[in-house]
């Protein structure tokens, strides 16, 4: 099986949340946003953009990846992400349109680490 680097891990299972109509969204945060996640330290690839839905202010992901991701009230997010040996953590603050902040772990190349930057859509 073919081992895959952390940041294509971590943007497969963001990519991957579950849509939903956020005209029923319960948090301020909740539905589509535009995320680009960027590698500045370690082996893992340069930049990748996607898109993320929020869900009453929780992550939720599908797949061969463990995922757990939340966003407080405050607009405080942590996610944290796994897959066999290969993991990554990030954290920041969002806005209602905006947000930022930073990301690390272990891939198959390696430990690797970022930031990321994200979009109300």
């Amino acid at each position: 099986m073919k081992l895959v680097q952390l940041t294509s891990l971590f943007i497969a299972v963001m990519a991957c949340t579950v849509a939903i109509n956020s005209a029923t969204a319960r948090s301020v945060f909740d539905g589509p946003w535009s995320v680009t996640i960027q590698t500045i330290g370690g082996s893992c690839s340069s930049a990748v953009s996607l898109g993320v839905e929020i869900r009453d202010g929780i992550l939720l992901g599908y797949g061969d990846a463990n995922l757990r991701g939340r966003v407080a009230r405050n607009g405080a997010v942590r996610v944290s992400v796994s897959a066999g040996d290969q993991y990554a953590s990030g954290n920041g603050r969002l806005t209602p349109a905006f947000g930022s902040g930073v990301w690390r772990g272990r891939g198959s190349a390696g430990f690797c680490a970022g930031r990321w930057v994200a979009q109300r859509r």
